[in-house]
């Protein structure tokens, strides 16, 4: 099976939860499954560098904002690649460029216009694990781009798509998606089925599950999505 497997932040905020996806990973690996592993910025990596562009100016470019988040994924994929290698087993690290993932020049929100995927493809019969880097793209003129705030789950389900994955599965650091914030509204309940529509209506909403255009993607694409916890094993029950 393909599998595109998508950590966000908290999920590889530092060694010990690096290790962990790592891990979880190799496991279906050596079940002689294909991965393609898709990683946001490590914890509050991007905040902090609008930070330092804020310290700067006041009225930063948004082209060389986006030049400035890249560093962010680029760093964990780095690392992961680092970590795969120290547990033995074979896996390379591309950023957008090296991928070739076009969108168009709307900095600070582009949006996926297409996704060359012969070098994945190559990295992949060669036995690696392919770790790329999410929420970033190139535009026509080879500038980097990013897709807006949680878009490393655009990313994620572009290529599932593109690769015509077997299944797309998005970690994040909660055990659900609920009716409302768990961890604000006590009586929140957990949902064990979702649609696209009402999963676009929660993310509009400002759910913070799953990026907007990721679940349109989804729905255009029919990707079925699975949402887990990357912090524990028990599945979360939410299918879209």
């Amino acid at each position: 099976m393909l599998k595109v497997k998508k950590f966000g932040g908290t999920s590889v905020a530092n060694k010990e939860r690096i290790y962990n996806v790592a891990n979880r990973c190799i496991e279906d690996y050596k079940r002689g499954d294909k991965i393609v592993l898709v990683l946001s910025a490590m914890g509050k990596h991007t905040d902090e560098l609008i930070s330092l562009a804020n310290d700067i100016s006041s009225n930063v470019p948004k082209r060389e904002m986006d030049m400035l988040f890249t560093v962010g994924e680029q760093i964990t994929v780095s690392l992961m690649a680092m970590a795969f290698d120290k547990l033995g087993v074979p896996a390379i690290s591309l950023n957008a460029f090296q991928v070739r993932m076009l969108t168009n020049d709307n900095y600070g929100d582009a949006s996926i216009e297409k996704i060359e995927t012969e070098r994945i493809k190559k990295e992949l019969e060669e036995g690696k694990i392919v770790i790329v880097t999410g929420f970033q793209g190139i535009d026509k003129n080879n500038n980097y781009t990013t897709l807006g705030r949680g878009g490393s789950d655009t990313t994620a389900v572009a290529l599932a798509a593109t690769l015509k994955a077997d299944t797309c599965e998005i970690y994040t650091d909660v055990d659900g998606v609920y009716t409302a914030d768990p961890r604000i509204v006590e009586n929140a309940i957990k949902l064990e089925n979702i649609s696209y529509d009402e999963m676009l209506e929660l993310s509009n909403l400002g759910a913070g599950v799953l990026h907007n255009k990721s679940v349109k993607i989804a729905k255009e694409c029919d990707i079925k999505l699975i949402v887990r916890s990357s912090l524990s094993k028990a599945e979360r029950n939410n299918s879209i």
